[in-house]
């Protein structure tokens, strides 16, 4: 299986094609950038394939997306084009929360350790999903403040991940155990992203946003024409 993997969710852009059959990532591409995914993206997928030779509509057997959470914009770009992709060549398209994707790697390397993936919300909140011991989910993905993400979060040394790391971090109660480790990363690896979109199950069900929360930007009322 080769899976196309992109990602726009949060402070990059990305993609990659895994070959399943060669057991690795044939070509990948990273891009840091706050804002512009729109305009970067399809470059650099049609950069991507070509490095690993790939015509697309005959070589892409899925696509695989990041689906949140994150910034608004970025999610809609990244999910736009991949079920665009998806329709044009054929091939299902799978969605994948941002979470999973930065603590896949941490479960990788070790399932004993709680895992605490966290993306900074802003106004001192953090999406938040936990893991336990192999990858299960103890805290579902949710948006909280960060003394309430704490009170979930400091049992067991775990290993933060995310955006929102080091908030939590900082915050760490001294009371606690310190966590094992903590990497923040403005996006999570894109060749998880695809390993994690091999693996997933096919629902039939093209990707849709997991935002946990309202967009920040309100209708303005007092800037309504009044109908006549």
């Amino acid at each position: 299986m080769r899976v196309l993997a992109i990602d726009t969710a949060l402070e990059a852009c990305s993609a990659a094609v895994l070959d399943t059959e060669r057991g690795q990532t044939t070509a990948s591409e990273t891009m840091d950038m706050a804002r512009g995914h729109a305009e970067a993206l399809m470059p650099l997928v049609a950069r991507v394939l070509d490095r690993a030779h790939i015509e697309f509509f005959s070589g892409i057997d899925r696509i695989a997306v990041t689906t949140g959470p994150g910034s608004f914009t970025g999610l809609r770009v990244g999910i736009a084009a991949a079920r665009g992709l998806a329709l044009a060549a054929g091939r299902p398209a799978i969605g994948l929360s941002t979470l999973a994707a930065y603590a896949a790697p941490l479960i990788a390397a070790d399932d004993t350790l709680p895992v605490v993936a966290a993306v900074d919300a802003r106004h001192d909140h953090v999406y938040l999903q936990v893991f336990g011991a192999g990858g299960r989910t103890l805290v579902a993905p949710r948006l909280v403040s960060i003394r309430d993400a704490l009170r979930v979060a400091t049992s067991g040394a775990p290993r933060v991940i995310g955006t929102g790391a080091k908030l939590l971090a900082d915050a760490w109660p001294s009371e606690a155990a310190p966590p094992s480790a903590v990497e923040t990363r403005r996006a999570p690896d894109i060749n998880w992203v695809a390993r994690l979109g091999a693996a997933a199950a096919e629902t039939g069900v093209p990707p849709k946003p997991l935002y946990l929360r309202a967009p920040d930007a309100q209708p303005q009322d007092a800037a309504k024409l009044a109908r006549r």
